[in-house]
């Protein structure tokens, strides 16, 4: 269905949208997730799975509520009255604009490289510099400028990759990529989030030498290509790597791009336009995997996401529909030490959202990347939400859908017992002999990493330093990398406090 938002009123209808069969050409335009998840359920009960994508990448849990359930949130509601200004909206989006067009403007008439074409294979790059890739071309000695950057490399195709279908895998570029190969441009990328993925027409390589040239565009940040990603020419058959030197030149420095105003994620717009129109499908549940653009203020994440199932539930009329969701992923670099962290605490808030009914929380916290605020396993995020869909939906009362799930605490010395349900068939450390990221802290609440073994299915935490432990985290921070508690069916731990956060 068609991304669109409204701050007037609800709509009865969506502009347009079609029901699709699931074929390799269509399912690129819809949600990994939900294909993974129906894929699944699918597949066990051989029974027809309808998905409805409404999702709009970015969006913030507020928006996604009507406005008569918002009420409760005097800050949202208020904006959400603001925008109804079609005046005011018309005024940022066309300053925004102006502002896009002039700086895009000036470094497409300034790029040296645009005006001589450095994109053609006969480009003397003799007198440019070398830069490994992947990597930023701030940390390579260029400068933490924006503009445009244009990047070189030759390298040796073998007569076994000729006349075959070819993909060029450039990982992830921040911001903007235009792709050529032999002076042939081959595709280009906007934004910094998708995956470069670019199918070369056959013909197009030629045994031996062959030039790739990349254009980039860094519109603020740090520019480059994100580590840890495929950078590769590869056919059925063949591979070749294209990390490592690369020749770069800069094309025109500029200031950066002031940010706009993404006036489609403000409160109530996109309930109005694509959760309304849908109130007379006679739906079977709801999946949910959002959260990222709540991180940065999730104090109210669990009451706002409390609200909008309840207002989806009162607006449905049919129950207490199933409404499953996916806890946040780890992301970002780790850290040695234990830290403070609003993705820990956003996903607290929505393990505490576990606490309305009939709903169901399918933990990622070992499916994420570092490097990529959308990971690119999208078939575990899906399975997780298909076992809570088959236990808690379809009736598969014996299988364990959900990892250990912290329950309560009980202090005796200097040691502190946490117990969990969602055991399973018991308690284990997966791929260590020592279970990693639990940090305990006495009442000044300064967290150091724990000691942490298993008995039974409960987890016995300590440290010598501390004699009057009171609190115990667990797998709190943005990337809580290797941390290893599950349960015997393979599922991992929630990440949990015993501090209490709006429970």
């Amino acid at each position: 269905m068609p991304d669109k938002y409204n701050f007037q009123s609800p709509q009865i209808d969506v502009e347009a949208g079609s029901w699709l069969p699931v074929t390799p050409k269509n399912i690129g335009e819809f949600s990994g997730v939900a294909y993974f998840f129906a894929k699944e359920i699918n597949t066990k009960y051989k029974i027809p799975i309808g998905l409805i994508n409404a999702a709009l990448g970015g969006s913030p849990a507020e928006a996604w509520i009507s406005e008569e359930a918002l009420k409760k949130f005097p800050a949202y509601h208020n904006e959400t009255q603001k925008f109804k200004d079609n005046s005011l909206i018309k005024q940022i989006e066309t300053r925004d604009q102006q502002i896009s067009n002039t700086w895009y403007s000036y470094i497409n008439e300034f790029d040296e490289g645009h005006r001589k074409k450095w994109q053609l294979p006969e480009t003397d790059d003799k007198d440019w510099k070398t830069m490994n890739i992947p990597g930023y071309w701030a940390d390579a000695g260029a400068g933490n400028s924006n503009g445009v950057v244009w990047f070189r490399k030759e390298t040796s195709v073998p007569a076994s990759m000729i006349n075959k279908p070819v993909k060029l895998e450039l990982g992830r570029i921040v911001d903007a990529d235009s792709v050529f190969v032999n002076g042939k441009f081959v595709g280009w990328t906007s934004y910094q989030y998708p995956p470069r993925r670019y199918e070369l027409p056959a013909g197009l390589l030629k045994e031996g030498k062959n030039a790739i040239t990349i254009r980039v565009v860094s519109n603020s940040g740090n520019g480059g290509f994100v580590p840890e990603k495929r950078y590769e020419l590869t056919t059925e058959t063949d591979t070749i790597n294209l990390t490592g030197a690369w020749k770069y030149k800069t094309g025109i420095t500029a200031a950066p791009l002031p940010g706009q105003t993404f006036i489609r994620w403000k409160p109530v717009g996109l309930y109005n336009c694509m959760i309304a129109p849908l109130l007379n499908y006679n739906i079977k549940g709801a999946i949910w995997y959002q959260g990222e653009s709540n991180a940065g203020r999730p104090a109210d994440y669990k009451d706002l996401m409390q609200t909008l199932i309840e207002d989806w539930r009162n607006k449905w009329s049919l129950g207490s529909f199933p409404f499953y969701y996916v806890q946040l992923a780890n992301f970002m670099e780790a850290n040695a030490t234990p830290q403070e962290s609003n993705w820990a605490v956003l996903r607290q808030q929505q393990l505490n959202t576990l606490s309305v009914a009939n709903t169901g929380m399918a933990v990622i916290i070992d499916a994420g990347d570092w490097n990529d605020v959308h990971p690119e396993d999208k078939e575990t995020v899906g399975h997780r939400l298909a076992l809570l869909a088959r236990k808690h939906t379809y009736g598969e009362k014996k299988l364990v859908a959900s990892g250990p799930l912290y329950e309560s605490m009980k202090t005796e010395g200097n040691k502190i017992t946490l117990s969990f349900t969602h055991t399973g068939s018991g308690l284990v450390v997966k791929g260590d002999d020592k279970l990693k990221h639990f940090a305990i802290a006495g009442p000044d609440k300064k967290f150091i990493w724990a000691n942490a073994v298993i008995k039974g299915n409960t987890v016995i935490v300590w440290h010598d330093a501390i004699s009057n432990p009171v609190s115990v985290r667990y797998a709190w921070a943005d990337n809580p990398e290797g941390c290893n508690l599950y349960n015997k069916e393979g599922l991992p731990a929630s990440p949990f406090t015993t501090d209490k956060y709006n429970q």
